[in-house]
């Protein structure tokens, strides 16, 4: 532990699945007498100023969470390029930002190539934040190579890889773009163990689990149970792949006549409610909700399984019907399902029959309910946020008082 408060400089995107997670661990460090610093676009500025942290304002090219999620295209190149072109052009505003203020540790979520490329050119430690899975020993071949084996034959694929591999050398960095990203020297991660698959096979020396860092969520808001409510079933896609009103109509017949049974269906900003025709008075419509306040008193949650939702639905005990949307959650629904605590359904699968038989068969389980409690008291030996920063703190570099 260093032996006075640090200036530790925390780097991540516009996006909730990947700010949220960190939020709580910030707070902490704060609280401990660190100034932190965290560099992220003006439209999550107060959420993190929040934290107790100073805000360092950037300027992001990438669609944000509000944008239309077929912004982000189909194909792989679609997904990764929008991430390289954002770190350019980003860069030097970060560069300017702190000019003259250069922190004693980087922490940067997943996404935050600037953030290696600043802890490189500054000299100082980088630990990297991860809200969701990470490489296993056999991910490259198992994975990663198969995967992006056809992008690497093409001419726009080569070209990617040319210009990640230009910028790093014009920074100073000779390592390949492939273990940049994905292989950080030192990771926290910020899920239950219980949700990284060949957990076996984690580099327990780079990567350590924390689980789940939620703090005291009032801000957020509150939500009561209605009166007479046998069952409460909380319905959400997350923040960005939410235009889905087909599914949602399929949700409403699911659940909507189902006597006894309370649905709280948030439908993102994507979907006008008049999309889901007639609703039944035991549907709750919501643009956004308070989702850690519901699940503490829901039956059921049907999730799109990202990392956030996933381990909020194991730490509340709550079963789950996984239906995935995009990039990780497709691995986590399995975890899930693995665990013993959730069906994956697919959203072309998602039904109101398929809904309804998968839920009534998961809330009164007596198996779910004592496996979701072994996963609980898994995640509660973790450590949490007080683990991740003491972590952190652990890698700050020893000085003078």
């Amino acid at each position: 532990m260093t032996s006075r408060p640090a200036h530790i400089a925390m780097f991540s995107i516009a996006a909730h699945g990947h700010v949220n997670p960190s939020l709580e661990v910030i707070r902490e460090l704060v609280t401990r007498g660190h100034r932190v610093t965290y560099a992220i676009p003006p439209l999550f500025a107060e959420k993190v100023a929040e934290t107790g942290a100073e805000v360092k304002p950037w300027n992001s090219a990438l669609p944000g969470p509000d944008d239309d999620p077929e912004a982000w295209g189909t194909t792989l190149l679609d997904n990764v390029e929008p991430f390289l072109a954002d770190a350019i052009q980003a860069l030097p505003q970060l560069i300017e930002a702190y000019e003259g203020d250069e922190p004693d540790l980087v922490l940067h979520d997943i996404t935050s190539y600037p953030a290696r490329v600043l802890a490189h050119r500054w000299g100082v430690p980088a630990v990297s934040l991860s809200p969701n899975l990470v490489a296993w020993e056999g991910y490259e071949e198992e994975v990663a190579e198969p995967m992006w084996a056809e992008p690497k034959q093409t001419e726009r694929g080569q070209a990617y890889y040319a210009r990640f591999h230009a910028w790093l050398e014009e920074n100073g960095i000779t390592e390949h773009p492939d273990p940049f990203t994905g292989r950080p020297a030192r990771s926290i991660v910020l899920i239950p163990r219980a949700l990284q698959p060949n957990a076996d096979r984690v580099d327990e020396a780079v990567y350590t689990f924390v689980g789940a860092c939620q703090g005291d969520r009032t801000t957020e808001g509150d939500w009561r149970r209605p009166a007479g409510a046998e069952k409460v079933v909380l319905v959400s896609l997350g923040s960005s792949f939410t235009k889905e009103p087909g599914f949602y109509r399929e949700c409403v017949k699911a659940f909507g006549e189902l006597p006894g049974w309370h649905l709280v269906l948030q439908i993102g900003r994507q979907v006008d409610p008049a999309e889901l025709g007639d609703v039944p008075a035991n549907v709750e419509v919501r643009s956004w909700v308070p989702q850690l306040a519901i699940l503490k008193q829901a039956d059921l949650f049907v999730t799109h399984a990202g990392a956030g939702g996933s381990q909020e639905g194991l730490a509340t005990g709550t079963p789950m019907i996984a239906v995935p949307q995009a990039v990780d959650q497709f691995g986590n629904a399995d975890m899930l399902q693995g665990l013993g605590v959730a069906r994956r359904i697919d959203t072309e699968e998602a039904t109101a029959e398929a809904l309804r038989e998968a839920a009534l068969a998961l809330v009164d389980d007596p198996e779910v309910a004592r496996r979701l409690k072994d996963v609980q008291a898994g995640m509660a030996g973790e450590g949490g946020t007080r683990r991740a920063a003491d972590l952190i703190e652990a890698e700050l570099p020893v000085r003078q008082a």
